[in-house]
């Protein structure tokens, strides 16, 4: 098995191929990838992910746009006025009332999904779509809602998902011990061996 610094100095070569940029897996399904690593590496991906943005940049010209599911959940709760109220909730009704009145705030789930829209309004001009923060925004959203309600408005970036888990070409399992459903549409980044 590969170790996780040789898994990540292999991202950049791989997201600078033009093919990769085609947007085009096996049997053209869209271009969506995981990169899974042990959860304890958190903090090296989240240093790592900047450099590689950087570098992209610098070397190659490309525009990376970073997406952190957390970041985007308080945004968008502080936009609609919801987060003071979420901290007041909590303190009155408890965890789990606030965490279910925080979905249905985002819409999680619906057309007019408010997570998908923040994504789809700020993808113009990208060359890849890096999401990070899966594990920052559980258990308000779950990666394999994420990817399957972003499939209806990423069609020309390819997309790279941060996850720190496993994922085996089928199934999600978050912090290697929390199964999602499971999710085939997405191709392994960076194999691990």
């Amino acid at each position: 098995m590969k170790d996780i610094h040789k898994r990540i100095d292999e991202i950049l070569p791989r997201i600078a191929d033009p093919y990769f940029r085609q947007n085009k897996g096996l049997g053209d399904e869209i271009g969506f990838y995981i990169f899974d690593y042990d959860p304890k590496y958190e903090l090296l991906i989240r240093d790592r992910v900047k450099f590689i943005e950087e570098k992209a940049k610098k070397a190659y010209g490309l525009n990376i746009i970073e997406f952190d599911l957390y970041d985007i959940i308080l945004n968008i709760l502080k936009s609609k006025g919801y987060l003071e109220k979420n901290f007041e909730m909590e303190k009155k009704k408890g965890s789990k009332y606030v965490l279910n009145a925080t979905k249905k705030a985002l819409r999680l789930t619906l057309k007019n999904d408010l997570m998908v829209g923040y994504i789809a309004d700020r993808i113009g001009g990208s060359d890849i779509i890096f999401l990070t923060g899966v594990g920052k925004s559980w258990p308000i959203i779950g990666s394999y809602g994420v990817l399957n309600n972003l499939h209806r408005v990423i069609e020309k970036q390819p997309l790279v998902m941060f996850f720190p888990g496993t994922y085996d070409g089928g199934s999600l399992m978050l912090f290697n011990i929390l199964k999602d459903d499971n999710y085939y549409r997405a191709f392994q980044l960076i194999d691990k061996y």
